[in-house]
């Protein structure tokens, strides 16, 4: 798996593919990649922010900044940096216009 941006798995190991969707789009990751990885791995930014300053692609790598939260199809958010990527996760990037804070 190599992707556009740059990033890439250096050594992947023998783990196995964990098969989940990023806005609708059906990707793949490794088992044991965080959600911020496999996100970063197939191209895609962490969020958009809904503080309208555009794409995050999270920035402490450690929980504390609060910039890399993600929501679920099912409506879950989650750190997308402590959270390991799991088979049939549906990863929502951009927000609905309808929960855009006000003045975004």
């Amino acid at each position: 798996m190599s992707a556009p941006t740059g990033f890439r798995r250096l050594v992947p190991g023998n783990r196995r593919t964990i098969r989940f969707s990023i806005d609708g789009k059906p990707v793949q990751a490794l088992a044991g990649d965080s959600v911020l990885t496999a996100l970063r791995i197939n191209a895609a930014p962490a969020r958009t922010s809904e503080f309208g300053d555009g794409p995050r692609a999270g920035f402490c790598l450690m929980g504390a900044c609060q910039d890399c939260w993600v929501t679920l199809k099912d409506g879950r958010r989650l750190r997308a940096c402590e959270t390991p990527v799991e088979d049939g996760m549906n990863i929502i990037t951009a927000l609905p216009s309808e929960t855009q804070w006000p003045g975004a």
